[in-house]
């Protein structure tokens, strides 16, 4: 039996795209596709990191806002962010509005410019070798070596609210692992 589902357009997926029209276009257009700059790797640890704890349904649907309240996902811009900048972000009824969040995306985007490599050199460095995609849900896992040990890195480079977990979604997110199902479409 296949792990993948029929989607309205009669194409399998992944069972957790066909529900909502917004998991749709996210997982037909943009889930595990390569991103390998700095600028749309930051935005993804930024949604990622806001996700914790929240349905990723309610991030597809704010990211317009986060976009717009976070200098476009530009780490320069967000790092300069001070007092008057987390008011006003806390005031955001457009996005996420939790301090300790907020607070981790100013954190990450001074350790980013801090870096002194390019992020995206930074953090493929930890993707898998391929292997085959799973059949199942179940045989893909919250988290790997790889996302504990990019996870321990990017903390030992001064960035907060990232761990094994989503490190993994990141990597599922960007490209850097294959987790769509063996019969998915995508």
């Amino acid at each position: 039996m296949s792990g993948a589902v029929e989607g309205p357009d009669g194409r399998l997926r992944c069972p957790w795209a066909v529900g909502q029209p917004d998991y749709l276009d996210y997982h037909d257009q943009e889930w595990g596709r390569a991103v390998r700059d700095d600028r749309g790797l930051f935005e993804r640890l930024v949604l990622e990191s806001f996700q914790s704890g929240l349905s990723w349904l309610t991030i597809l649907r704010k990211r317009p806002a986060f976009r717009h309240a976070f200098g476009g996902f530009d780490p320069d811009v967000v790092a300069a962010y001070g007092e008057d900048d987390r008011s006003r972000l806390l005031a955001d009824a457009g996005i996420v509005r939790n301090r300790a969040k907020i607070d981790a995306t100013i954190t990450n985007a001074r350790a980013l410019r801090e870096l002194g490599t390019p992020f995206a050199e930074l953090l493929w460095g930890f993707a898998p070798p391929p292997r085959e995609r799973p059949r199942t849900l179940a045989q893909v896992p919250a988290k790997t070596a790889e996302s504990t040990a990019m996870a321990k890195e990017l903390k030992g480079r001064g960035f907060v609210f990232v761990g094994p977990t989503t490190a993994y979604a990141l990597m599922q997110a960007t490209g850097m692992v294959d987790d769509h199902l063996a019969d998915c479409s995508a």
